[in-house]
């Protein structure tokens, strides 16, 4: 019988989120009638559904973890955050059996399928580096952590962003380009990427959940090859960035010109990796201290182009103290948002 995991510490969550490629948590109360009364079902999904490095239930004491309950903005009892691969993918508020139960099937269906592929294209060749069961793109840089969890989705803000572009999350997410999966470049429909628009700048504004010290980002950019070079709609590659940090919103491209910078790198041909369109962007760590959020400005693709891509971004670091108490209150059955 698979035991729920209660939480001592941030520490000890944080080493269960890295070594569970699924994690569930319930954030719980003594005093809380709706916690007591949906915890039978929680054990029995437990019961159920645990499984060793694959999916773990955790329990998490609002009154004894208050920083936990901080970092993740907990504001009501019960609720229940499902994590894939370290970052929140599901928010559950309130005593919805129903709810978490749809949520955490299918969530354990979805572990089932990864781990019966991972069986077959572990180690395979051109699939990139792994850390946790997150796909990176390149070997982590020693003595930092995957930080990319922290990036606040909610606060992006992109610039000169193609109109195809159907989501600007994914390029922050865990999983492998479907590009580099389906071969190079290959657009398989599901356009897990960003081009720019009229030109081949990019704005990125990435705010994050908690003061970070960033050490480097992994960058990993899929253009489609093609056969005609004096092609000016085919995507490139990034060549030149500027990095401005701790701004309150996106910065204007004019705005830019008069702005200095923290950081300017260029990128060279021989920078990204040939199997997994990755490049390792080494920044000043002494300059990236206390990061509430980074402006990415993709300055210039390849000469000729007038379009660049980027696939994934990494983000490689340490993780600081979150932002955004807030006030707890308790929720009977309302329905999970």
């Amino acid at each position: 019988m698979a035991q729920i995991v209660d939480i001592t510490s941030a520490q000890h969550f944080s080493s269960v989120l890295s070594s569970s490629r699924v994690v569930v948590a319930d954030f719980w109360a003594s005093w809380c009638g709706p916690c007591k009364a949906i915890a039978p079902l929680y054990a029995q999904l437990s019961t159920q559904l645990s499984r060793p490095a694959t999916i773990t239930f955790v329990k998490i004491d609002t009154d004894a973890q208050k920083d936990i309950t901080r970092t993740y903005n907990i504001t009501a009892m019960p609720t229940f955050l499902i994590f894939k691969a370290g970052r929140e993918i599901k928010r559950i508020r309130g005593a919805d059996p129903k709810g978490l139960n749809e949520a955490v099937k299918e969530l354990a269906k979805e572990a089932g399928k990864a781990d019966e592929a991972g069986s077959s294209t572990a180690g395979g060749s051109g699939s990139g580096s792994t850390v946790g069961g997150v796909w990176t793109g390149a070997a982590a840089p020693k003595g930092y952590e995957d930080v990319t969890s922290s990036v606040d989705l909610l606060g992006l803000d992109f610039l000169n962003l193609s109109t195809e572009t159907k989501d600007k999350r994914a390029v922050f997410e865990s999983s492998r380009p479907s590009s580099l999966g389906a071969g190079k470049g290959k657009d398989d429909g599901k356009k897990d990427w960003i081009e720019s628009d009229t030109d081949e700048q990019l704005m990125l504004f990435v705010p994050f959940q908690a003061t970070i010290k960033l050490h480097s980002i992994h960058l990993t950019s899929l253009p489609p090859s093609t056969d005609d070079e004096d092609d000016d709609e085919a995507a490139t590659r990034p060549t030149k960035l500027k990095f401005y940090t701790n701004r309150p919103h996106v910065v204007g491209f004019d705005e830019a010109d008069d702005t200095p910078c923290t950081q300017e790198i260029d990128i060279r041909d021989s920078d990204w990796d040939a199997k997994t369109g990755t490049a390792k962007v080494e920044l000043r760590y002494v300059k990236f201290q206390n990061i509430s959020s980074v402006v990415v400005f993709v300055v210039a693709g390849a000469e000729g182009s007038e379009k660049t891509r980027i696939d994934r971004v990494r983000f490689w670091g340490e993780t600081g103290e979150k932002r955004n108490p807030g006030k707890l209150e308790k929720i009977g059955d309302e329905q999970g948002e």
